[in-house]
């Protein structure tokens, strides 16, 4: 069993203290690439190592180091090769890049040289289509690759060299990129100085200053602010827009006056007197005896409408508009139910013996009597049988 050096283990101290307490679990995906980093595979110490820093069982570890294909459970090459196989750079010639790479090579997919230098795998997509055919070493990019390309490029690594990638930054060995994808910066020198971003990539950037088009109120100047303002800024909006969607409260009216925009007294039936001596006429309209609740003017109409379908207890919603309530119905007696049950039944007579619905059970029984008293005759008999069964 592997012991895992000083330096890897306050590493993943440093990697579970990113997380909160009662959130630890979250750091076992960088911890995989950690362990990764330094046998070049997550072995069976990686993952008891793993299950014993977060206090989980092996079988918890296991199951994520075997579901992402970039957790290696076997010992892998200083470089692993990947080249797309699926529809767009098949089409394109990535599978003969493929068959081309695995006879130089003398290995199949998941399969490393005897020096150790190269891991060959077949990926089924690389995500970068408009640069296909293209192949990835250890993650970066080599676009537009053809068999001869690519034999170069694999002979270059086996010689010691290390080619540089179409895109992104210089190639590192697959226990380096581990670890920056475990969180950790690389520290070698110039590590990123180079690469940068393909023509295709480019083309729709050229097209949208070409154009004129920008994202509306950008300003690429404009800081990134620190959590603590963007929280107090978002709490001034939304004091802003409550304080804008109050309603304004209407000044109270004296009965004479309300008597007065009614045209005098007021009628019975009418909003004035609703619920008192005769049901409001709104009610009745609706076929609902539920009163009309008018929702607070700061809701949405989003707000209301889920509110109508799924009232709780601290929502006082009408009924649905033009939904009728039944009140007072007598529900249906058990025997009308069962009297309709077996009505549908009548009319509706399943089929016997597995037979298709609307087949004539006597018809089938005389071809098959025949049938049998004609195979006792021969072959010749059978296949009158048959024709006579048709027939009929």
């Amino acid at each position: 069993m592997s012991v895992f050096t000083d330096e890897t283990r306050a590493r993943a101290r440093e990697i579970i203290a990113r997380y909160p307490a009662d959130r630890s679990r979250s750091a076992l995906l960088p911890l995989l690439h950690l362990v990764q980093a330094e046998e070049g595979y997550v072995s069976p110490a990686g993952v008891e190592f793993c299950a014993e820093v977060l206090g989980l069982n092996k079988a918890q570890v296991g199951a994520v180091a075997t579901f992402y294909t970039m957790y290696k459970r076997r010992p892998t090459g200083d470089y692993l090769v990947s080249v797309c196989t699926n529809t767009m750079c098949d089409v394109l010639g990535g599978q003969k890049v493929y068959d081309t790479l695995a006879e130089h090579l003398g290995v199949g997919h998941d399969e490393t040289t005897a020096d150790g230098k190269i891991t060959l795998e077949h990926a089924e997509c690389l995500a970068a289509c408009d640069y296909g055919p293209v192949m990835t070493v250890n993650y970066d990019f080599f676009d537009g690759v053809d068999p001869q390309t690519a034999v170069g490029v694999v002979d270059e690594l086996r010689a010691g060299g290390r080619p540089m990638p179409t895109r992104g930054a210089r190639l590192c060995t697959l226990k380096e990129m581990a670890v920056q994808l475990a969180g950790f910066a690389d520290e070698r020198e110039g590590a990123v100085a180079d690469g940068g971003p393909g023509e295709p990539t480019l083309r729709g950037l050229r097209l949208a200053q070409e154009h004129g088009i920008s994202v509306p109120g950008f300003d690429p100047n404009t800081p990134i602010r620190s959590k603590a303002e963007a929280d107090r800024a978002a709490a001034e909006a939304k004091a802003r827009t409550e304080a804008a969607a109050k309603p304004t409260p209407e000044p109270a009216r004296t009965e004479p006056a309300k008597a007065a925009s009614n045209g005098g007294a007021a009628r019975p039936g009418t909003a004035a007197n609703a619920g008192v001596g005769e049901p409001a006429r709104a009610a009745e309209a609706a076929g609902s005896t539920t009163r009309d609740v008018k929702a607070p003017d700061d809701k949405s109409p989003e707000v209301r409408a889920a509110e109508t379908r799924q009232p709780d207890a601290a929502t006082a919603v009408p009924d649905a508009p033009g939904t009728k309530v039944p009140t007072d119905a007598v529900p249906p007696a058990p025997r009308d139910a069962q009297a309709a049950e077996a009505a549908g039944a009548a009319a509706n007579a399943p089929a016997g013996d597995g037979k298709p619905a609307g087949d004539e059970a006597g018809a089938q029984e005389r071809n098959l009597k025949e049938a049998e008293a004609g195979a006792g005759a021969g072959g010749a008999g059978s296949a009158r049988a048959s024709e006579t069964g048709v027939q009929k």
